[in-house]
């Protein structure tokens, strides 16, 4: 078999040559790359569009719904002092300053220059202003508005952020626009980390180099290789995480080309500003220029100096690293790389920088009025207010802003006096004590304060609103309340009887209830029966006003629903202090029908009002404030000379206060109801087992009453005069102040006793005027024999009137 030779050429063209086999094989890969690479791409370009249009292009963030306290008011007149006026601005986030830029005061010698932020209320827009206000006396003496030059008759100060509600994230953010975020700090930003911004497509290559070489001469990493657009991207907003892998930066890379082909560079700019991690307190994540600029300075945008400016640039490098108030040494190096970057790129000039280097970093020394909820209790009370109108999702993370009753330094001075009293009347003798207080404005049923515990900052069990507790001895007003609304029959200088007493129940039981001293007083004036509060006496007029009358009366003020026994009398029903001080609003009120609320309105995230809480209240008919009056008249003198008379001692006299203590038995329930002309406050005293803890209401409540009351700013009672008339009386008639044994008493006008020249002459009978609530329960302008007891006599002397002997009074 012949061989047959090839040779090498013959067999390159035979079999292929391995070099045009190489590049065969290499273009058959790049093309299946490529093809599996676009296959690939094309869907998942597609794909990442299709995320960026819906969690980038509606820029819709969770925005947490702000709660606020009410705008401090200052008017001439009202009730003020340094301390409670420095407790309010600092609240509000203001500091001491000059007075001249927004959210400073400067004080001296009781002149206050305030420089107030412009805000938005339930009423509208609140303008900005620069006012001076002179402090005298505990009272606003003068108020000068200094852009104006002129004297102001009224101020409104932006309101402290009291609690926010947040919704799924723990995120807190306050959107801005573009156009609302200082020049200079939009500046800095890009100056810092995005030079080219404005010209990039979302990646810099020249950004990158330069980047490099910085911290290749620092030594450290000064500054970033990322766009902001890359930043936004990697943020949280399009949930591409944190992690330091191939894919994160792929993604990221992409992410930004799509935001640069699909949006404005406003638009991205302002995406960011409002999604910038700038801290962290606890799970809540501070989210935004604005927030961190509340958040590390307690100072709104426009009111950034230079050096903060650069600080809070510099911080979103690292929060955590560049912490200024853990960190600020090195927060301090950071900050000061930032205002040399502001001077080399020409925004600020060299003394603007001198000066802002030698400067301190101005952080507050804990996190400005960001707080997920600094008052649980009052926040509470909020909640369950807003539950009618808003579900809790609809509440949380919706944006919106509450607009509350709340007062800062009344909130302050009610948790001060619970935990200072309480520790005080701490003993190994005595059960853990646990209080609840409800605070409010006598004049709109605003609730300014409200403590639910002597550990108030803890959320919890709310003691305000959620101890129903027997209420003792606070019913009793509303008896002689029913009693007084009856001229013709009873006035604060009759004569009842306090011996002891027996009431037949329903049931055949007798019932016979003793005074908290032991003793029987005998024939006593009506005034001294409650402002002592006897327990014989008032039996006796409650159960000639009859039980069912008091029930339904404590139903109408209050909605408090009772059985009509002829214990209610003395106070045998389970109530919390929220409902009662609902009950003593209407004293406090002068007889108006005021229904307490905390929230005075609700607005949305563009400042437009959803809903207003603030109703006028329901005004009362001129009898039903005479016989308010007259209450209030003899509560005063409980204070002066009854069971409230160590308010006196304890130097609030001043106050010419009302109040009422209430003491269930074997002192299981300290109670105290006391108002003034500006304030009402109920307070609840006692022990979460129902133990025993040997406290009347005059030594444990009262006692965290007067503490309260020490401290805050309110104006002196005085009982309007309108309906009264003031006569001196003696043996049954009126007489001339100098008559001997003769004592000054207030009567519904028209029914005061005659005047006689100190001799005794009987009472002329007259009847009394119906109207209002007094008709609800069946009185009307005279008496029915049939159905209501004879009436007491209203004049007498006690050494001819000798007590009648124990007797039974049938329900």
């Amino acid at each position: 078999m012949a061989r047959i030779d090839y040779d090498e050429d013959d067999h390159d063209d035979a079999a292929g040559s391995p070099r045009r086999d190489w590049r065969r094989t290499l273009l058959t890969w790049v093309l299946a790359a490529a093809g599996l690479g676009l296959g690939f791409l094309v869907p998942y370009m597609l794909y990442l569009n299709h995320q960026v249009g819906e969690r980038f292009g509606q820029l819709q963030w969770q925005v947490p719904t702000r709660v606020y306290a009410r705008p401090l008011e200052l008017v001439p007149g009202v009730a003020m002092d340094a301390r409670a006026l420095r407790l309010e601005l600092e609240a509000a986030g203001y500091r001491e300053g000059d007075g001249q830029r927004p959210g400073t005061w400067a004080s001296d010698d009781g002149r206050w220059t305030i420089a107030s932020r412009g805000f938005t209320d339930v009423g509208g827009e609140v303008p900005a202003s620069r006012v001076e206000v002179q402090l005298a006396k505990g009272t606003v003496a003068r108020m000068r508005d200094l852009a104006g030059g002129r004297d102001a008759a009224r101020v409104r100060l932006d309101p402290a952020r009291i609690a926010t509600l947040y919704g799924r994230q723990q995120e807190e953010r306050r959107l801005v626009r573009v156009q609302e975020v200082p020049q200079q700090l939009t500046d800095a930003l890009q100056a810092v980390e995005d030079r080219d911004f404005a010209h990039h497509h979302g990646i810099d290559v020249r950004g990158i180099a330069r980047a490099a070489w910085v911290n290749l001469k620092a030594g450290e990493a000064r500054q970033g290789a990322s766009t902001l657009t890359q930043q936004l991207a990697r943020s949280g907003l399009l949930g591409i995480g944190r992690e330091q892998t191939w894919t994160r930066k792929v993604n990221e890379v992409l992410y930004a080309l799509i935001i640069e082909a699909r949006y404005g560079k406003g638009v991205i700019l302002e995406a960011y500003l409002n999604q910038v991690y700038l801290g962290q307190r606890g799970n809540q994540a501070i989210r935004g220029v604005a927030a961190g600029a509340e958040y590390w300075f307690g100072r709104q945008l426009d009111d950034l100096s230079t050096e903060q400016v650069a600080l809070m640039v510099g911080i979103i490098r690292g929060p955590s690293h560049y912490d200024p108030r853990r960190h600020p040494e090195r927060a301090k190096t950071r900050r000061d790389f930032v205002l040399g970057e502001m001077l080399e790129t020409g925004l600020i000039d060299q003394a603007t920088h001198d000066r802002a280097v030698a400067a301190p970093l101005g952080v507050t020394s804990a996190p400005g009025s960001i707080a997920a909820n600094r008052f649980p209790a009052y926040i509470d009370v909020v909640r369950r207010h807003l539950a009618s109108d808003y579900s809790s999702d609809e509440l949380q993370g919706a944006g919106l802003v509450v607009m509350t009753a709340m007062a800062p330094s009344a909130q302050a001075y009610a948790e001060s006096a619970v935990t200072r009293t309480l520790g005080a009347l701490d003993s190994s003798k005595r059960p853990a004590l646990e209080a609840g207080m409800v605070l409010t404005d006598v004049h709109s049923g605003q609730v300014v304060a409200v403590v639910g515990s002597r550990d108030f900052a803890m959320p919890g069990f709310n003691r305000a609103i959620e101890a129903h507790r027997p209420v003792g001895s606070l019913l009793k007003p509303f008896v002689y309340l029913l009693a007084l609304a009856l001229p013709d029959r009873y006035s604060l200088a009759s004569w009842v009887d306090d011996s002891p007493v027996t009431v037949t129940l329903q049931n055949g039981k007798r019932w016979t209830p003793g005074n908290s001293d032991g003793k029987s007083h005998g024939s006593v004036r009506l005034i001294d029966a409650l402002a002592r509060s006897y327990n014989q006496a008032t039996v006796r007029v409650g159960m000639a006003m009859r039980p069912e009358r008091l029930a339904q009366l404590i139903q109408q003020l209050a909605g408090i629903e009772a059985v009509a026994n002829p214990a209610l009398i003395l106070g045998s029903v389970d109530q919390t202090p929220y409902a009662m001080a609902q009950l003593y609003q209407f004293l406090a009120s002068d007889g108006e029908i005021q229904p307490l609320y905390t929230v005075r309105g609700v607005l949305d995230p563009e400042g437009r009002v959803l809903n207003r809480y603030d109703k006028a209240p329901r005004q009362p008919e001129d009898g039903d404030r005479t016989a308010a009056r007259l209450v209030t008249v003899a509560l005063q003198h409980a204070v002066s000379s009854g069971t409230g008379r160590q308010l006196v001692n304890d130097g609030l006299g001043r106050l010419d206060s009302a109040g009422k203590t209430g003491t269930s038995n074997d002192g299981r329930d300290s109670w105290y109801a006391g108002w003034t002309g500006d304030h009402l406050a109920v307070v609840w005293v006692g022990n979460d087992r129902n133990e025993q803890t040997g406290l009347y209401g005059a030594t444990g409540a009262m006692r965290v009453w007067s503490a309260t009351f020490a401290r805050l700013p309110s104006a002196p009672l005085r009982v309007d005069a309108k309906g009264l008339e003031w006569t001196w009386v003696v043996a049954g008639h009126s007489t001339d102040a100098g008559c001997a044994g003769a004592r000054r008493f207030a009567f519904a006008e028209g029914f005061a006793p005659p005047w006689q020249p100190c001799v005794i002459a009987p009472p002329p009978a007259e009847d009394a005027s119906g109207g209002g609530w007094r008709e609800w329960f069946g009185f009307g302008s005279g008496r029915d024999p049939a159905t209501e007891p004879p009436p007491q006599p209203v004049t007498g002397d006690p050494a001819n009137q000798p007590p009648p002997p124990p007797q039974d009074i049938e329900p």
